[in-house]
């Protein structure tokens, strides 16, 4: 052996490589464990995480970790979450208790000072904090060593705590009442901070997991009010874009359960889904620049329409009865001698009756006209569907009114009802004029302009697209674009079905009424032989009674 070689030496050189290697092992533990939290998106699931890795790194038999709630006026602490190997089967609740600093947590969240407490059960007297022993007697456990430190966001905040507790001499001992103080031991200074060091990356994932929630909250909230302001300008569809959501995100999902047929490779996982969804209740939006009058026309006349109508025909009545006073007042005129007591064979009484008799024909023929206005001005009156059937009675009585002028009170005379009245009187389906059908089909694109200036992340970025093109057909008959087949997205496809059904099922809808389910999913098939909409969603709609969600309660 050398002079400066001795077994002491050695000794200290070997024990200081094997310590030197348990640290590095641990630091990159401690980076890979960093590389693991920035990946979890789930709170639950990176406060679990959080606390198994460290527990892991500190051979601790238990654990927990408190979050810091200061969202109402007085600020709590909220157990989230424990671990306990010892009491594998002891289910812990989450809890809220208040923040004070008698509790070990409760004083390190105060005061972010960490505690590093050899054995609990012996405190020093006269300290703020002191131990719990609830948990201990119920459960016939022993708190021993206890290590609580803060986590702190990047500003210095203290949104948490962590706690580890009975740091053992081996990960295989389970700890009662009465092994405890022989099988544990004493948190390092070494592990103090390299856990301190892990509850800070723990409390920077925390808080981008919370801000996360919070942005997502914050959009709901903001794809509901746009709904609610959908629907405030238009409460007869009220709810459509919930159901219609419902109803894509049940189909999207019957897809991807689908283990044979032409779409069984085709898989939405949750952000797609989400995607999906947020497309189906925004792909109404941009109705809100659709003008509100023709948005809520319920009926071929708009209501101001009818009633300057009926004006029209209570002046060309008045003016009747007028010009039927003066003339039998002339006749009295010219005739001052005729008799003025009723006698059937009077010749000035008949003529004075055959005013009144050419009156009462004259207002009952308007009386005739205003009522028959009023019948096709439904869209589903009889008196319309009369007139689709192009039946000669509908067509004499419809030419005898545009022919029928009347003098208005200065004496001009005017048409009894105008030419564009009439062209909208005339319309062989539904209550739309070509024009205002334009305008109510630009609905799509103003929800595509909409939605294409919100910078949606890279999950959600075919918003705009897949509610673009809601209303494209198959055979490319559809608007705005006039796509075909494969042009239109699948989630697309599923959300046309779902618009179509609840269109035709909606019961909320005053100038329609709701038709049958049977009748709609036949009319979907018939759809499909026109090569309108997709076949294979619409089977898996109807096989998988995708649409039955409408029927449970949300």
């Amino acid at each position: 052996m050398k002079a400066f070689e001795s077994p002491s030496l050695t000794f200290e050189s070997e024990e200081f490589i094997t310590t030197a290697t348990q640290r590095v092992s641990l630091i990159e533990q401690l980076l890979a464990i960093g590389t693991a939290l920035s990946g979890s998106h789930n709170l639950r699931e990176l406060l679990a995480l959080i606390l198994s890795k460290s527990r892991e790194i500190t051979c601790s038999d238990a654990g927990s970790v408190f979050l810091v709630d200061r969202i109402n006026s007085v600020p709590q602490l909220v157990f989230k979450i424990a671990q306990n190997d010892s009491l594998p089967t002891v289910l812990f609740q989450e809890f809220t208790l208040p923040l004070t600093s008698k509790s070990l947590a409760g004083y390190v969240a105060l005061t972010g000072q960490s505690l590093n407490i050899p054995d609990a059960h012996n405190l020093l007297p006269g300290l703020p904090y002191q131990l719990d022993r609830n948990f201990d007697r119920d459960f016939s456990y022993r708190t021993c060593s206890v290590l609580v430190l803060p986590m702190q966001d990047a500003e210095g905040e203290i949104i948490g705590v962590l706690q580890l507790i009975n740091r053992k001499l081996r990960h295989d001992i389970r700890i009662n009442g009465d092994n405890a103080l022989n099988v544990t031991q004493p948190y390092s200074d070494w592990e103090e901070r390299l856990v301190r060091s892990l509850a800070s990356q723990a409390a920077i994932s925390i808080e981008r997991n919370i801000l996360q929630k919070s942005i997502e909250h914050l959009f709901e909230g903001f794809v509901k009010a746009s709904v609610q302001a959908i629907e405030a300008r238009d409460p007869t569809t009220s709810g459509h874009s919930e159901r219609v959501a419902s109803l894509t995100v049940g189909l999207a999902r019957e897809v991807t359960e689908m283990k044979k047929g032409r779409l069984r490779s085709l898989h939405f996982n949750e952000r797609q889904i989400q995607e999906i969804r947020y497309a189906a209740l925004l792909h109404d939006f941009g109705k809100i620049g659709v003008p509100e009058a023709i948005l809520n026309k319920r009926k071929k006349l708009y209501p101001q329409q009818l009633e300057v109508i009926r004006q029209r025909f209570a002046v060309a009545m008045r003016t009747l009865q007028m010009e039927c006073a003066q003339d039998k007042f002339q006749y009295l005129v010219n005739h001052p001698n005729s008799q003025h007591t009723p006698d059937a064979n009077c010749s000035h009484c008949q003529q004075l009756q055959a005013f009144d008799d050419r009156l009462e024909a004259a207002l009952e023929k308007l009386d005739r006209y205003l009522k028959f206005i009023q019948e096709i001005n439904e869209p589903e009156s009889l008196a319309t569907k009369r007139f689709e059937a192009l039946s000669e009675e509908a067509f004499v009585e419809l030419t005898a009114l545009s022919e029928y002028y009347y003098q208005d009170i200065d004496g001009t005379l005017k048409p009894l009802v105008t030419a564009q009245e009439m062209e909208q009187m005339l319309l062989p389906r539904g209550n739309l004029t070509t024009e205002e059908r334009f305008e109510i089909e630009a609905h799509v694109t103003h929800s595509y302009e909409f939605l294409k200036r919100i910078p949606w992340t890279k999950h959600l970025q075919d918003i705009p697209t897949i509610a673009y093109g809601h209303h494209e057909k198959l055979d490319g008959s559809g608007y705005p674009l006039g796509l075909t087949g494969e042009e239109i997205p699948i989630q697309t496809q599923m959300m046309s079905i779902a618009d179509i059904y609840d269109a035709l099922t909606a019961a909320d809808r005053p100038y329609k009424r709701p038709l049958p389910v049977n009748i709609v999913l036949k009319i979907l098939r018939e759809e499909v032989e026109k090569n309108k909409i997709n076949g294979d969603l619409v089977e898996i709609f109807i096989q998988r009674r995708v649409y039955q969600i409408l029927s449970h309660p949300r």
